[in-house]
């Protein structure tokens, strides 16, 4: 099995080609967007455009350095990425754990190469991972002119466990890159990036999708109903990674339609006038892996947004389009308006600084739902005359 092919992002992809052709292609850029949005098989694809023998608009497909990086079997094209930390592994032997548990994942990638975005594992990209590319990079290119990093989900090398070490670890290569080394790098959060690191690379933004575009790639890459198709890429939010989250596991809904509702729980609860409707809802997350909550909090926003949205009479806009009855239900029976729904994103801000630091997940959704609730609730002062 190989890569499947890069779909979209013509533009992009057109600039990409004309800095390769007058040599202008940075050493080392940043390619940031929405999550899901196919930023690392983007990244994948500029690396087989640099160790092609016959590029022409692109890579030329037929060369064998072509045909290997599609296999992901180039020896001097690096793929890393957040992993789930092995567990029962000393820190001397980490790295080589790491590395093991790197190829087993691309391994598994060859084997399905469309999946979804989205994990439920709490990963990183740790020292260790960054201590290998290293040693990597000080070794001479075995084909081309020199060697290409693609290090995906770049952010992930700061709130993790050992983030500054890595982070720092790989600020000096980009600050000294061996060579003739590229570095590419993809984030859906530059912001999280060290300063320094951002300031060292070339950022180039990666827009999502058309709709329709995502929706053809369900349904004809992934064989998905045309009406299961149609409702998952318009969650997608042009982010094919996205909507590949939302379709049905069998009998259950997708990990991403799960955490959806959940959100919704979430959102619901907090316009709960029981005081316990928190503590009911969060009581059902785990007591440790707060960090898991991050994706979740996304979804709490939107349910939020859509709140917003509807006030203002913009229902079309909403994320969620398939429950714009119930959000104007909401709406109605608790009287909330935009400026008010505005005042509880602080809240989801505050709880997602709190899983980052590894709070007790319990705590964190609960004190959610009372922030949510105290930010939704009308002002002592409304209707009162100055």
């Amino acid at each position: 099995m190989s890569l499947h092919p890069l779909v979209g992002h013509e533009e992009v992809r057109a600039s990409l080609i004309r800095a390769h052709g007058s040599n202008a292609l940075p050493s080392s850029l940043l390619l940031h967007g929405a999550r899901g949005v196919g930023k690392q098989r983007l990244a994948l694809w500029l690396a087989q455009l640099t160790v092609c023998e016959r590029p022409e608009d692109g890579p030329c497909e037929r060369c064998g350095p072509c045909r290997m990086a599609r296999g992901l079997e180039h020896p001097d094209i690096h793929w890393y990425f957040p992993l789930q930390r092995p567990k029962g592994v000393a820190r001397e032997r980490l790295a080589d754990a790491l590395e093991r548990a790197r190829h087993d994942a691309l391994a598994e990638i060859r084997e399905e190469p469309v999946r979804p975005s989205w994990s439920d594992e709490v990963r990183a990209i740790y020292l260790g991972t960054v201590t290998n590319l290293r040693s990597v990079a000080s070794k001479r290119p075995s084909m081309a002119a020199g060697p290409v990093f693609v290090i995906g989900q770049a952010e992930l090398l700061v709130p993790q466990e050992a983030s500054q070490e890595a982070a720092n670890a790989l600020l000096k290569l980009l600050e000294e890159p061996p060579g003739a080394a590229r570095f590419i790098l993809t984030s859906s959060e530059p912001g999280m990036l060290l300063p320094t690191i951002r300031s060292r690379t070339v950022p180039l933004h990666v827009p999502s999708l058309p709709e329709a575009l995502v929706r053809g790639l369900l349904e004809e890459r992934g064989g998905v109903a045309a009406d299961v198709a149609r409702w998952a890429a318009r969650l997608g939010l042009g982010s094919p990674g996205r909507a590949l989250g939302f379709l049905p596991d069998g009998d259950e809904p997708g990990p991403l339609e799960a955490m959806r509702r959940q959100a919704y729980g979430i959102v619901v609860a907090a316009m709960d006038a029981r005081a316990s409707a928190g503590y009911e809802v969060a009581i059902g997350f785990p007591p440790a892996g707060a960090r898991a909550l991050l994706e979740l909090f996304t979804f709490v926003e939107e349910w939020l947004r859509d709140l917003a949205a509807v006030a203002t009479g913009a229902e079309d806009g909403a994320f969620n389009h398939d429950a714009v009855g119930r959000i104007r239900q909401h709406v109605e029976q608790h009287g909330l308006s935009a400026v008010t729904v505005a005042r509880a994103f602080p809240a989801v801000e505050r709880a997602r600084e709190l899983a980052r630091g590894n709070v007790n997940p319990q705590l964190v959704v609960s004190g959610l739902v009372r922030d949510i609730r105290s930010a939704l609730a009308p002002s002592p002062l409304a209707g009162v005359a100055p």
